[in-house]
């Protein structure tokens, strides 16, 4: 067996070994990806010192730019989470779309709000308002329900700061204004085609009701209206104006940054300043900061208050963050053994186009282990590699993270935690969440991948 072939046979029972500790073993997927990248190593014939060396590069590469970003993302959207800030964006879209096209109002509020707050988090916080106006129109809760689920995972998946677009720029390299960029062009048609298209298709089709058990949010939802309504508690909910503001502002301030060099001279004091506070780390200092102080401090949250609600939202980005440099210490291995270069040479023989291997490596990925992040981070891992022998363009790296997106938000099915969340929470069969919310996350999963495949023509 030559040594290429042995290289590439690694890598796949690499990745069938870690397939087969997380989902049959159970192992948590950051130490299933440690000691996968341990056994990688040995097997190419690395030595130890060379392994541990390797771990260091690809741990340390890695979270040095995540940690922070997605530590400081946490903060700032768990602040906008117990301040009401979803609620008030999501009643405001609604009311001002009207109840005809309350289900794009809802689509784009699942987009804006998925930003800062976490997906099954955004989920619960607004599906009060789903089971109100399913009640009032008297009409199927998959006709709102697709839309604010598709917004949801459309920017869980695409639009940094959440995790998954993070993770697969750190791993592969991508500048965030450019992810973000076309984490957009690509993400709002996803979801429009998805959400309020497919779901007025979809609940012609299954009328679902609010279940009985979930009726006693509807008349606290209702409450809390009434009270808006009646402006007994101006501070119930903060502003809509601040709260679009406020997740809007990193997103900007980072597309500033990537804007810059093209539009101002390379000595300009003004592209000095947006360069700064547009790179990730200022951006997203400027907007925590900024939304304890709007979101806390002046609706009256004391500095304890403030403190126990950040440190307590470190707690899932911690998993994150560990699970990710688990993910680049795998990429590392795959690079430091030559895999890299094996599989570029591989697939320039058999003329598969790298857009077409990074969506298929990640959909694989999805579908084998159910998480949305792993299969982002595992894929990028995997894709990191070939990237690094080819001369690739900034926006072309940025194509790439989204095509890794699209791949991974593909057919979520009972090994998803998210399946199982949206089946709780509308009351759903096994057999109508399939056709329902597993066929949404199939439809941005295709329309992402067509998009970005139509975008590399340009920028390949």
């Amino acid at each position: 067996m030559g040594e290429a072939t042995w290289l590439i046979l690694v890598a796949i029972l690499g990745v069938i070994a870690l397939l087969f500790l997380v989902m049959r073993q159970k192992l948590q997927a950051f130490l299933a990806l440690i000691l996968i990248s341990f056994i990688v190593g040995l097997a190419v014939g690395m030595t130890p010192n060379e392994i541990i060396e390797t771990f260091e590069t690809g741990m340390g590469e890695t979270v040095a730019f995540i940690a922070i970003v997605i530590g400081l993302g946490a903060m700032f959207g768990e602040i906008l989470r117990v301040s009401g800030g979803a609620e008030r964006l999501a009643l405001t879209m609604i009311n001002k779309f009207g109840e005809k096209r309350s289900s794009w109002a809802l689509g784009l509020a699942g987009l804006v709000i998925s930003i800062p707050i976490f997906l099954d988090v955004a989920l619960v916080i607004l599906m009060p308002i789903l089971y109100t106006l399913a009640n009032k129109t008297k009409k199927s809760l998959l006709y709102f329900g697709v839309p604010l689920l598709a917004g949801l995972l459309v920017a869980h998946g695409m639009i940094p700061p959440t995790p998954g677009p993070i993770a697969a720029s750190s791993i592969i390299g991508a500048d965030l204004g450019w992810v973000i960029l076309f984490g957009i062009l690509v993400g709002v048609p996803a979801m429009i085609i998805a959400g309020p298209m497919f779901g007025s298709f979809i609940s012609k089709k299954i009328h679902v009701p609010v279940p009985e058990a979930m009726n006693e949010q509807v008349a606290a939802l209702a409450e809390l209206e009434e009270k808006a309504d009646a402006k007994e508690k101006p501070k119930e909910l903060p502003s809509f104006i601040s709260v679009i503001s406020i997740i809007l502002l990193p997103l900007i301030l980072m597309l500033l940054n990537t804007l810059a060099p093209f539009i101002l001279e390379e000595r300009s004091v003004l592209r000095g300043i947006l360069v700064f506070i547009g790179h990730p780390y200022a951006a997203l200092t400027i907007t925590t900061l900024l939304t304890f102080y709007i979101f806390g401090t002046k609706r009256g949250y004391s500095k304890d208050e403030i403190q126990q609600i950040t440190t307590k939202s470190l707690e899932p980005a911690g998993i994150i963050i560990l699970i990710t440099g688990a993910g680049g210490i795998f990429g590392e291995m795959l690079v430091a053994s030559g895999v890299g270069d094996v599989l570029a040479s591989a697939m320039e023989q058999v003329q598969l186009p790298l857009v077409v291997f990074a969506f298929l490596t990640a959909a694989l990925l999805r579908i084998a282990v159910g998480s949305v992040t792993v299969a982002m981070v595992t894929s990028s891992s995997i894709v990191a590699p070939v990237i690094s022998t080819m001369s690739i363009s900034d926006p072309m790296m940025a194509v790439l993270v989204i095509t890794i997106a699209s791949g991974a938000v593909i057919a979520p099915h009972v090994s998803d935690s998210g399946f199982w969340m949206v089946n709780r929470y509308f009351g759903m069969s096994v057999g109508d969440t399939l056709k329902s919310w597993t066929v949404l996350a199939t439809i941005i999963s295709l329309v992402g991948f067509g998009l970005t495949l139509i975008l590399s023509l340009f920028l390949m």
